[in-house]
C-alpha cells in the first residue's frame, strides 16, 4: 500500500500498536536522542516514537518529530505496505526470473506482472501536498505569515496555500532555525538533519539520483551536503565543479517510507530510486518541478529545501558527528548547500532518525536493503542462500554469506565478487558458510568460523576502497578487507582428510524427547 505523509504512516503504526505518543516538551539537543537510543535498543527495535512538543533552544516547534518509525521488521515491512520484506523479495524474483510463456495460464501470470509494472514509472504532476506553503529566499519581505498548528496525525491536509518570504530566524519565520532539527551526540559540531532525501542529476545524461547524505546546519540558509567521494551525488557534483557552473539541488524529507527506504537502497548507478519506489508501493511516484530550480520532488513529500552547490565557493568544515561506526566521524571539508527556497505541508510532521553504537534504526533499513536485493545479487551469484549484516558490523564492516558449495574454491570466488558490487566494496570483513547455516544468526555463524577455518589456510587480505567514515583506517577511504572459508574443505582444496559429520539428533527420537519434558 502507498501513503500519502509521514501523517498517514504514523496512523498505521498507531493503530498496529506499534506508535508511542510523547506530549511532553523534548529538547531536539541531546533529549530527543537519548530517548530515541533507549527506545532503539529495546528488544526488536521498540517502538516508533512521535515526539508532539519537540523544543529548539527552548522554544516549542510548531511541528512535531518522529524518530524510529522504520525501527523493526514489522514497521520496516509495513513501511514498503507487505506483510514481511521476504514477501517483497520473493515478488522482486519473480519479476527478474520471469521467462517468455510457454502457455496461456503463464501469459496472464506474466500480463499481471506487466500490469504491476506500469505503477513504477514515476509522473510529472502541476502541484501537490507539498507546495501547500511555500516560503522562498530570493524575494524581498512582504508580509510575515504565522506557522501552521502542530497537526493531529490523522488530520487532513489543507488545500490552502501560503507563500512568503523567509526572514530572519525570529518572529516565527520558517528558516532551518525554526524546524526541530536535532544535535544528536554531545561532541556533534551542530545540529544535523538525519533523513534527507538529496535529489541530484548528472549534467551529461540527465540521469537523477536520490541519495542520503547527512547534512550539518550552518544558519538559517545553509547546510553542509556530507556526499561521500564515492557517491554518486558526489559524482554529479564533480562534473559541476569541472566546469565551475552552479550546481541545482533539491531535498526532500517525508512523504512515503518508501522513498527514504529507496534513497538508501544499493542501487546501481543510473537507476531511478523513484522507479524502485513506484514498484514497492504499486503506484506511481508523482513528482512536482521545484519553484527555484527545475529539479522535481515527491509531490506528497512532508518538506522541500532547494537551492544549489556553488563550486566556486570554498569548501567548509563539517562534523564531528556521532556516526553509524559508533564514534565519532572526525571533521572534513565538504561542499555548502545554499537553500533559496523552503517548502512544506499544511501539517507536515519532521521525520528524523539517529545513528550510533548499534543496534539502532539503520540496521532494520539496511537489512531490509540486504533481503529485497538479495535475488538481484542472485542473478551473479546463483549459489547464494543467504546474506546477513549483523549489527554490530554497523552496515558493510561485517558480511555473512551462506552458499551452496559445489567445486573447490567457491568461498573465494563470492568473497571477490561482493567486494567487486557496489557498497559491498566497503565490507571489512566477509565469513562465507554452508547453505545449512542460518547467517541471521550470529552465534551459528561464529561456531561455523571457529570450527572450521585453519586461520592460516582459510583467509585471505586484500586491498581496496574503504568507507571514507572509517576511522580505524590509516589513510581516509583507502584499507583492507579479510574474506574467511568456513565451509566444509574439498579434497580439490588440499584437504586430505576426511571431513567429519556434524553433531545432529534424529528428528524422529527428538520429538520423542520433546514429549517426555512436555513441550
Amino acid at each position: 500500500m502507498a501513503f500519502d505523509s509521514v501523517s498517514d504512516f504514523l496512523k498505521q503504526l498507531e493503530a498496529a500498536g506499534e506508535l508511542k505518543r510523547l506530549a511532553s516538551p523534548a529538547a531536539t539537543e541531546l533529549e530527543i536522542t537519548a530517548a530515541a537510543d533507549l527506545e532503539m535498543k529495546q528488544p526488536g527495535g521498540g517502538s516508533a516514537l512521535l515526539f508532539e512538543k519537540p523544543t529548539v533552544n527552548g522554544q516549542v516547534s510548531p511541528f512535531p518529530l518522529a524518530i524510529n518509525a522504520l525501527g523493526s521488521y514489522r514497521r520496516m515491512a509495513m513501511g514498503l505496505g507487505v506483510d514481511s520484506i521476504q514477501r517483497a523479495a520473493a515478488e522482486l524474483a519473480s519479476l527478474l526470473n520471469a521467462k517468455p510463456p510457454a502457455s496461456f495460464k503463464q501469459a496472464l501470470s506474466l500480463l499481471g506482472t506487466a500490469l504491476d509494472l506500469r505503477h513504477a514509472k514515476p509522473k510529472s504532476v502541476k502541484d501537490g501536498p507539498c507546495k501547500e506553503v511555500i516560503h522562498r529566499f530570493d524575494a524581498p519581505p512582504t508580509r510575515l505569515e504565522p506557522w501552521p498548528p502542530a497537526p493531529a496525525i490523522s488530520g487532513a491536509a489543507d488545500a490552502c496555500r501560503t507563500s512568503a518570504p523567509a526572514g530572519a530566524g525570529s518572529g516565527g519565520l520558517p528558516t532551518l532555525l525554526n524546524l526541530p532539527i536535532q544535535k544528536c551526540w554531545p561532541l556533534d559540531g551542530g545540529r544535523f538533519i538525519t533523513l534527507p532525501c538529496v535529489v541530484t542529476k548528472d549534467p551529461d545524461t540527465g540521469e537523477r539520483n536520490v541519495g542520503m547524505y547527512r547534512m550539518q546546519v550552518y544558519d538559517e540558509r545553509s547546510t553542509g551536503m556530507h556526499w561521500q567521494l564515492q557517491k554518486v551525488g558526489a559524482r554529479h557534483g564533480r562534473r559541476y565543479y569541472e566546469t565551475g557552473t552552479r550546481m541545482p539541488v533539491a531535498v526532500f524529507l517525508g512523504g512515503d517510507p518508501v522513498l527514504t527506504f529507496c534513497a538508501t537502497a544499493p542501487l546501481p548507478d543510473g537507476l531511478d530510486e523513484f522507479l524502485l519506489a513506484g514498484y514497492l508501493r504499486k503506484k506511481s511516484v508523482e513528482l512536482v518541478k521545484c519553484e527555484t530550480n527545475e529539479l522535481e520532488v515527491p509531490a506528497q513529500a512532508d518538506f522541500v529545501l532547494e537551492g544549489y552547490v556553488d563550486p566556486r565557493e570554498p569548501l567548509r568544515q563539517e562534523g564531528p558527528f556521532g556516526d553509524h561506526t559508533g564514534y565519532y566521524s572526525l571533521p572534513d571539508f565538504y561542499p555548502v548547500f545554499h537553500i533559496t527556497a523552503i517548502t512544506h505541508r499544511r501539517s507536515p510532521i519532521y521525520p528524523a532518525t539517529i545513528v550510533g553504537i548499534p543496534p539502532m534504526e539503520d540496521f532494520y533499513i539496511g537489512s531490509a536493503s540486504v533481503q529485497l536485493f538479495l535475488p538481484v545479487l542472485k542473478m551473479t551469484f546463483p549459489e547464494l542462500v543467504n546474506v546477513a549484516l549483523p549489527a554490530e558490523g554497523v552496515f558493510h564492516n561485517l558480511v555473512f554469506v551462506s552458499i551452496r558449495k559445489t567445486y573447490p574454491m567457491q568461498a573465494y570466488k563470492i568473497m571477490y565478487g561482493l567486494w567487486g558490487m557496489g557498497q559491498m566494496m566497503f565490507s571489512k570483513y566477509i565469513v562465507v558458510v554452508d547453505d545449512d547455516v542460518d547467517v541471521r544468526n550470529t552465534s551459528e555463524v561464529l561456531f561455523r568460523l571457529c570450527a572450521n577455518t585453519d586461520p592460516q589456510r582459510d583467509s585471505v587480505i586484500t586491498k581496496g576502497p574503504a568507507d571514507v567514515l572509517d576511522h580505524a583506517t590509516s589513510q581516509l577511504a583507502i584499507g583492507s578487507k579479510m574474506g574467511f572459508d568456513a565451509t566444509r574443505k574439498l579434497p580439490g582444496e588440499g584437504f586430505a582428510r576426511p571431513w567429519p559429520p556434524l553433531i545432529r539428533m534424529d528428528e524422529e527420537i527428538k520429538a520423542k524427547a520433546l514429549r517426555f519434558l512436555g513441550a
